[in-house]
């Protein structure tokens, strides 16, 4: 047993004595079919605290030679899967972490000779029979006892990309694509390695890495395919936590979810893990992460990023073309770099059935407003932004003239290069605009109602606050955006909801590009 060469399960141990655990065994199943395949080789990309690490400990676990995990994972899901005896510690396993031998070796740039030394040492002390030079490197340790055993490796390389991110271009860089070059581009080497299992936040680089990796499978944000719901937590798994801990479940599910990924809805486990444990709706992805990393890339201004910028936090989907991307922190060329990387990192989300990103959820939502209120060229987003709250009010008070004065102002800002008579914009305006709505609504555009579809629905949360039902029209009156709502019986779609309801009509004017609005109250019995 070694700390690198066949480690034993306790860092496992540690995960499972935390206050929650959430079972994801079923990983070892699926990866167990790539073992001695074609397929041997993956790559799952993640943003920062998706599980990646725990999972990584998980296989060690499993796999490793160094251990006898059979007590651990007996009564665990895996433990009824077809092939769960089949590696269960009959494999030599390597782990490292690149991550955390770069922030802990003093030396930097000869951390990976001195990583090869320490992993000398163990192949010594565990094969001793066999000769180990001091010059050799750690491919050349497998081949050694693949060539005098037979017995083959798990290589596992957690957040393999540390490097890339850090040390692009650099001379440490140029010996780290040796390194993988030497793990993972030798024929000769590829017969001795039955599964390589690296993981990070960005995918495989599209430049002189993916010469190195390019025989890897990519399960990514973008589409992880049957790996889906192993990294992250599910629907499934969150309901259950949310009824142990007293949380509720449809707040912790627009606070946290907004990842869907092959028909699963995937939420932060960090967040929804110290959710349960505070009982606290809160965001703690700031604690984490920053939203200078938001600020970094919107500074650099590039063409269109700002339009789709002030329609996301609208609440609306933007296209997107993720096939540009290098995977680098440095080759953003077009604003589909930048909206490519934000999403890896887990600042949108992605919808590869349209193409489209969008703003996952409530607590990522946040950091997005604190990147937008210290950049310059969004500071009508940030007053428009800060002004919701008290829109809010003024509709609530049924002030029509404050309604007509900020939708004005919001409806200019989000049309930029749109037409400003186009209905989208019209919309987009009316999001940004209620956008602090969201706190207290469940706020949905084009809702089926009665005889047809109400423009936005606003439906609260709780009781005390009254639903709204926005209508609007072009050209025409507000009188006849009320009618529409009374005749259509919109009202009716809300069978659930009882008490005041607000109908709002809203008509805007193409000729002086203004709005007017009336607002009538009906009580719903």
């Amino acid at each position: 047993m070694g700390i690198y060469l066949n480690p034993s399960n306790n860092l496992f141990k540690e995960t499972l004595s935390a206050d929650i655990y959430v079972d994801k065994t079923m990983l070892i199943s699926e990866l167990n079919r790539f073992i001695d395949t074609g397929n041997k080789y993956i790559c799952v990309s993640r943003p920062r605290r998706f599980g990646k690490t725990i999972a990584t400990n998980m296989l060690c676990a499993y796999y490793s030679k160094g251990c006898d995990s059979r007590e651990i994972f007996k009564n665990m899901k895996i433990s009824k899967a077809d092939n769960y005896e089949k590696y269960l510690n009959k494999l030599n396993f390597i782990a490292i972490d690149i991550a955390g031998e770069y922030q802990n070796t003093s030396e930097q740039n000869n951390m990976l000779e001195f990583l090869t030394a320490r992993l000398i040492k163990e192949f010594r002390q565990q094969f001793p029979s066999i000769e180990f030079p001091d010059n050799y490197s750690i491919a050349n340790c497998i081949q050694e006892v693949y060539t005098a055993t037979g017995e083959t490796f798990v290589i596992i390389l957690d957040e393999y990309d540390c490097l890339v991110r850090n040390q692009f271009g650099t001379g440490l860089f140029e010996k780290y694509l040796g390194f993988l070059n030497g793990l993972f581009k030798s024929n000769t080497l590829r017969q001795a390695i039955s599964l390589a299992y690296i993981t990070g936040i960005l995918p495989v680089v599209r430049d002189r890495v993916q010469s190195k990796l390019n025989n890897f499978a990519e399960y990514t944000i973008l589409n992880s395919y049957q790996l889906a719901e192993y990294v992250g937590f599910t629907d499934e798994e969150v309901k259950p936590l949310c009824e142990k801990y007293g949380v509720d479940f449809t707040e912790c599910k627009r606070e946290y979810d907004g990842y869907k990924q092959n028909g699963f809805e995937i939420y932060n486990p960090e967040s929804v893990v110290k959710c349960m444990l505070t009982k606290s709706i809160e965001s703690f992805w700031s604690k984490t992460s920053t939203y200078q990393v938001i600020t970094d890339r919107l500074k650099e201004n590039y063409k269109g990023i700002k339009d789709d910028v002030i329609r996301m936090i609208a609440g609306e989907n933007v296209k997107v073309d993720t096939g540009m991307y290098l995977n680098t922190m440095t080759d953003f060329v077009v604003k589909d770099d930048v909206l490519t990387y934000l999403i890896h990192l887990g600042y949108l989300a992605y919808n590869k059935d349209n193409q489209t990103c969008r703003i996952p959820n409530k607590e990522v939502e946040k950091e997005w407003f604190r990147a937008v209120s210290i950049l310059k060229n969004y500071s009508v987003t940030d007053k428009i932004i800060k002004s919701s709250e008290e829109l809010l009010n003024q509709t609530l008070d049924k002030n029509c003239r404050a309604v007509e004065k900020a939708l004005d102002k919001s409806h200019i800002h989000v049309t930029s290069n749109r037409s400003y008579n186009n209905e989208d914009a019209l919309m987009s305006a009316i999001y940004l605009a209620y956008i602090y709505a969201k706190n207290e609504y469940t706020v949905i555009k084009e809702m089926t109602t009665g005889k047809g579809f109400a423009d936005v629905v606003f439906i609260p949360f709780y009781p005390g606050k009254p639903a709204m039902i926005i209508e609007l029209k072009r050209n025409g009156s507000t009188e006849s955006a009320l009618n529409q709502i009374k005749n259509k019986e919109y009202y009716d779609s809300l069978e659930h909801y009882f008490g005041k309801l607000l109908f709002v009509g809203i008509n805007y004017d193409e000729k002086t590009k203004k709005h007017q609005c009336e607002i009538l109250e009906f009580e719903k019995e």
